[in-house]
Protein backbone atom coordinates (compact mmCIF):
# COMPACT_ATOMS: atom_id res chain seq x y z
CA UNK A 1 0.00 0.00 0.00
CA UNK A 2 1.52 3.12 -1.55
CA UNK A 3 2.11 6.33 1.19
CA UNK A 4 2.74 9.58 -0.48
CA UNK A 5 3.50 12.69 1.48
CA UNK A 6 2.74 16.61 0.24
CA UNK A 7 3.72 19.85 1.21
CA UNK A 8 0.73 22.13 0.69
CA UNK A 9 2.24 25.62 -0.70
CA UNK A 10 -0.65 27.52 0.96
CA UNK A 11 0.07 26.53 4.59
CA UNK A 12 3.45 24.59 4.57
CA UNK A 13 1.97 21.51 6.03
CA UNK A 14 2.38 18.16 5.51
CA UNK A 15 -0.20 15.47 4.57
CA UNK A 16 -0.17 12.24 4.06
CA UNK A 17 -1.75 9.85 0.97
CA UNK A 18 -2.43 6.48 1.52
CA UNK A 19 -3.35 4.64 -2.08
CA UNK A 20 -4.42 1.28 -2.16
CA UNK A 21 -1.87 0.57 -5.30
CA UNK A 22 0.95 2.52 -7.33
CA UNK A 23 -1.34 2.72 -10.46
CA UNK A 24 -4.07 4.35 -8.54
CA UNK A 25 -4.66 8.47 -9.40
CA UNK A 26 -3.71 10.76 -6.50
CA UNK A 27 -5.37 13.70 -6.04
CA UNK A 28 -3.92 15.47 -3.03
CA UNK A 29 -5.60 17.66 -1.31
CA UNK A 30 -4.29 19.69 2.34
CA UNK A 31 -5.92 18.39 5.62
CA UNK A 32 -5.25 21.44 6.98
CA UNK A 33 -6.39 24.11 4.96
CA UNK A 34 -8.23 22.25 2.10
CA UNK A 35 -5.50 23.58 -0.33
CA UNK A 36 -4.83 21.86 -3.77
CA UNK A 37 -0.92 23.66 -4.30
CA UNK A 38 0.61 20.42 -3.38
CA UNK A 39 4.09 19.55 -3.88
CA UNK A 40 5.16 16.27 -3.54
CA UNK A 41 7.82 15.32 -1.15
CA UNK A 42 10.69 12.80 -1.03
CA UNK A 43 9.20 10.17 1.33
CA UNK A 44 11.52 8.31 4.03
CA UNK A 45 11.62 4.53 3.37
CA UNK A 46 11.08 1.17 6.19
CA UNK A 47 13.77 -1.34 5.34
CA UNK A 48 12.83 -4.65 7.55
CA UNK A 49 15.62 -5.70 9.65
CA UNK A 50 16.59 -9.04 11.30
CA UNK A 51 16.74 -10.10 14.91
CA UNK A 52 20.77 -10.52 14.18
CA UNK A 53 21.30 -6.61 12.44
CA UNK A 54 19.07 -4.87 15.17
CA UNK A 55 21.06 -6.63 18.10
CA UNK A 56 24.12 -5.58 16.11
CA UNK A 57 23.65 -2.10 15.83
CA UNK A 58 22.90 -2.10 19.74
CA UNK A 59 26.27 -3.41 20.40
CA UNK A 60 28.01 -0.93 17.88
CA UNK A 61 29.41 1.32 20.40
CA UNK A 62 28.69 4.52 18.47
CA UNK A 63 25.39 3.84 19.29
CA UNK A 64 26.23 4.85 22.96
CA UNK A 65 27.44 8.03 21.32
CA UNK A 66 26.14 11.14 23.61
CA UNK A 67 24.45 8.87 26.34
CA UNK A 68 25.15 10.38 29.68
CA UNK A 69 24.33 7.90 32.25
CA UNK A 70 23.96 10.46 35.32
CA UNK A 71 21.64 12.14 32.81
CA UNK A 72 18.23 10.46 33.20
CA UNK A 73 16.52 12.24 29.55
CA UNK A 74 19.69 11.02 28.69
CA UNK A 75 19.16 7.49 29.12
CA UNK A 76 15.60 7.50 28.63
CA UNK A 77 16.66 8.64 24.55
CA UNK A 78 18.86 5.84 24.76
CA UNK A 79 16.22 3.42 26.52
CA UNK A 80 13.79 4.53 23.62
CA UNK A 81 16.14 4.02 20.88
CA UNK A 82 16.99 0.55 22.00
CA UNK A 83 12.95 -0.28 21.98
CA UNK A 84 12.67 1.01 18.40
CA UNK A 85 15.42 -1.20 17.60
CA UNK A 86 13.65 -4.33 19.43
CA UNK A 87 10.39 -3.88 18.45
CA UNK A 88 7.69 -5.86 19.49
CA UNK A 89 10.13 -7.81 21.97
CA UNK A 90 10.01 -4.62 24.09
CA UNK A 91 6.78 -4.37 24.72
CA UNK A 92 3.91 -2.50 23.71
CA UNK A 93 4.09 0.39 26.64
CA UNK A 94 7.23 0.49 26.41
CA UNK A 95 8.11 4.23 25.93
CA UNK A 96 5.84 4.59 28.89
CA UNK A 97 7.37 2.51 31.04
CA UNK A 98 10.75 4.34 30.21
CA UNK A 99 8.93 7.58 30.91
CA UNK A 100 7.22 6.18 34.30
CA UNK A 101 10.78 4.81 35.49
CA UNK A 102 12.85 8.20 34.92
CA UNK A 103 10.25 10.39 36.75
CA UNK A 104 10.54 7.81 39.69
CA UNK A 105 14.37 8.18 39.30
CA UNK A 106 14.35 12.14 39.28
CA UNK A 107 11.82 12.15 42.39
CA UNK A 108 13.74 9.96 44.32
CA UNK A 109 17.13 11.69 42.87
CA UNK A 110 14.97 15.39 44.20
CA UNK A 111 14.02 13.74 47.58
CA UNK A 112 17.78 12.02 48.44
CA UNK A 113 19.48 15.25 47.78
CA UNK A 114 18.45 16.92 50.44
CA UNK A 115 17.97 14.47 53.27
CA UNK A 116 21.84 13.59 52.70
CA UNK A 117 24.15 13.86 56.12
CA UNK A 118 26.90 16.91 55.14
Amino acid sequence: MPIYEYRCADCRKKTTVVTLSVSAAVDPVCSCCGGRNMAKLVSRIAIKKSEESRLESLADPSSLTGLDENDPKSVSRWMKKMGREMGEEAGENFNEEVDKAMEEAELEKEGGEGSEDD
